[in-house]
């Protein structure tokens, strides 16, 4: 094995051997970068792509909800009695992040003469890792801290004509017709259109009070798992922790996940797959193509070198080797070349958001970009 590498890397290094395929050679180490090149950027887009957008949607209402079995699939939720040891119990199941509690209560708008059907949230307002979410995607403002200030979008803000300090009257329908005074202290931006247009989020104990419950009574609680990979996992746990048992209130818990929750958005998310496996496999296709037509050239121009080498005694598996060894080298500096290539591209896209896109249609304002070295050292395998 060792003759044969030494052979192949005298005629591949050796300037002077193999003049007349250079060319084709060339062809085939640039049909080999710009492969390796697009599969990882196609990782690294795909990826960031799904993890965007699943972060966001999660964001509004958690990796795993436990709430009243009798539930309606409303935001006029029935309420659960949500106990500190009930949270302490959910937080200590392997694989949960974090919890807490929330609640949530439809209503409408009003601004002068604009009206704005609503979804306020109630979030404690003590417990910051419940905001996280929200902490990350405020454009001006601040978080509330106090029972009568919200958060609204920057979507619902340009709709009703309000900023940060303003106040605006939100009504609340149920046997009877509420009135809220709120003030806005803050605008958020997630570009979920879909959730920014619905959603204003403020003080738990304000929905709490608007509900008519006390102060352990929510619409549930709101999991975060470490691993989202794990989310089925996690569930099963957290359903089988709380299935078939009652609150202090004889209600029973029900648990769904955020991809039983908001299916439509994850069947199309899970369509990028499909596009990552046709890409990956074209440009398998194309580079493979360029390695055998350089191999076939290289082989072809040394038909007198394969001939000293028979006469000399050499058998016909020492000749292949040496021409793997010229096709190693050949893919070795492809990969090289590819991976710089798409590192720098992915860098300053991650830093930089060179290349944008339209929010309103993909739910991102530039292209996401996801590096993580186990998937970038399998798609150079």
């Amino acid at each position: 094995m060792k003759n044969e590498y030494l052979i192949a890397q005298r005629l591949y290094y050796n300037p002077d051997a193999h003049r007349q395929a250079r060319p084709a050679i060339r062809v085939a180490l640039i049909g080999m970068t710009i492969g390796i090149t697009v599969i990882l950027l196609t990782f690294a887009v795909v990826f960031g792509f799904k993890n965007a957008v699943t972060e966001k949607v999660t964001g509004f209402s958690g990796h795993i909800e436990v709430v009243n079995f009798d539930n309606n699939n409303t935001y006029q939720m029935q309420p659960v009695f949500a106990s500190d040891s009930l949270l302490d119990r959910l937080k200590s199941i392997d694989g949960i992040e974090r919890a807490n509690r929330f609640a949530t209560k439809p209503g409408v708008m009003k601004v002068a003469e604009d009206i704005h059907p609503i979804v306020i949230k109630g979030l404690p307002v003590n417990d910051r890792q419940a905001w996280t979410f929200f902490s990350r995607n405020i454009i001006r403002g601040q978080l509330p801290e106090s029972k009568n200030e919200v958060i609204i979008s920057n979507a619902v803000a340009q709709l009703m004509h309000v900023d940060v300090d303003s106040t605006v009257l939100a009504y609340f329908i149920d046997d009877n017709i509420r009135a809220r005074k709120l003030s806005v202290s803050g605008i958020y931006s997630t570009d979920l259109t879909e959730f920014d247009n619905l959603f204003v989020v403020g003080d738990l104990r304000q929905v709490q009070a608007l509900n008519g419950w006390n102060e352990k009574q929510v619409s549930g609680i709101e999991l975060y798992v470490r691993d989202f990979n794990h989310l089925y996992e996690v569930s099963d746990n957290v359903y089988f922790a709380v299935a078939n048992q009652a609150d202090e209130d004889g209600n029973f818990f029900y648990t769904q996940n955020i991809e039983e929750l908001q299916p439509q958005i994850f069947y199309w998310l899970d369509l990028l797959d499909m596009n990552v496996v046709v890409i990956i496999v074209l440009m398998l296709i194309v580079s493979g193509f360029c390695i055998i037509s350089g191999l076939i050239i290289l082989i072809l121009e040394s038909i007198q070198f394969i001939g000293t080498m028979k006469a000399l005694g050499a058998t016909n598996m020492f000749i292949r080797r040496v021409f793997l060894w010229q096709t190693a080298f050949l893919v070795s500096k492809g990969l090289v070349y590819g991976n710089v290539i798409a590192l720098a591209i992915c860098l300053l896209q991650y830093y930089f958001h060179l290349i944008p896109l339209d929010a309103a249609t993909y739910y991102v304002s530039y292209v996401p970009i996801s590096m993580s070295l186990s998937w970038w050292l399998l798609a150079d395998v």
